[in-house]
């Protein structure tokens, strides 16, 4: 595909709010999978390239964490290789659908992710005894949220800490930093079936990468500023006004 200047720069500008809002609040891909359908984008390959510019914020928020010691990497290997593989059956499964009947779940999908999205900081998670064990956590809950990222993706970071504080009784903060690794697993091995498939648009995919690390940036300078829950709001509003549009081409023009 070829894109003209303008809509490079309006997916690079998308990426850098996407990026800005995912490091505050989570839930980015709730804006770059419908810009890039609107722009004209194929769905299998708008999940393609949305993964590759993805892997920039969680690659760095992983990094850092690790850095800082916050991360134990022994007990994180096993469940990062579960999320793997389930992602690189998830991402498989897709590409075997429609493309028709994927133009039409995808926003559905989408739609049913930002109603989540959008209840669930009012959801209250306390600590507790673990309802799983360590070993049917791994082989279990892991990989089939790593598969729904193969897939689709948003709110993937959201499922891996929910899990986490319900069902192996982490503490919050914790199992939300115990995320970005296994949400990076996932992102990357996702985007290597989308790179074998060639369903990555590289042009496309670079300029949003730029855009998703500076607006990460950013947001890394606002972190304890903003309130999440109205970030949230804004996502879901984006999101659902852009699927709109996307549903009215569709059915309508």
């Amino acid at each position: 595909m070829e894109f003209s200047t303008d809509i490079l720069l309006l997916l690079f500008f998308i990426a850098i709010c996407a990026g800005f809002l995912d490091t505050l609040a989570g839930g980015g891909g709730l804006i770059t999978i419908p810009a890039l359908v609107l722009s004209g984008v194929p769905p299998l390959m708008a999940l393609g390239t949305n993964k590759l510019q993805a892997c920039v914020g969680v690659a760095t928020s992983s990094i850092l964490l690790f850095r800082r010691g916050k991360l134990d990497w022994p007990a994180l290997r096993g469940l990062m290789l579960a999320a793997f593989i389930g992602s690189v059956v998830g991402t498989l499964i897709i590409q075997f659908v429609d493309p028709a009947v994927l133009g039409f779940v995808i926003p559905c999908v989408l739609a049913i992710i930002a109603v989540y999205f959008i209840c669930s900081p009012f959801l209250k998670l306390e600590t507790g005894k673990a309802k799983l064990g360590e070993a049917a956590y791994r082989r279990a809950v892991i990989p089939v949220i790593g598969a729904y990222d193969g897939m689709f993706g948003p709110g993937t970071g959201s499922f891996f800490a929910l899990a986490g504080v319900s069902l192996r009784g982490l503490e919050l903060i914790k199992a939300t930093a115990m995320a970005k690794p296994l949400n990076f697993s996932t992102n990357l091995a996702s985007l290597l079936v989308f790179l074998l498939a060639g369903q990555v648009l590289w042009v496309a995919g670079l300029v949003m990468m730029v855009g998703q690390g500076l607006g990460a940036w950013a947001g890394s300078h606002y972190l304890f500023k903003v309130n999440p829950i109205l970030l949230r709001v804004v996502i879901v509003t984006v999101c659902l006004l852009m699927l709109a549009r996307y549903l009215y081409q569709r059915l309508v023009v």
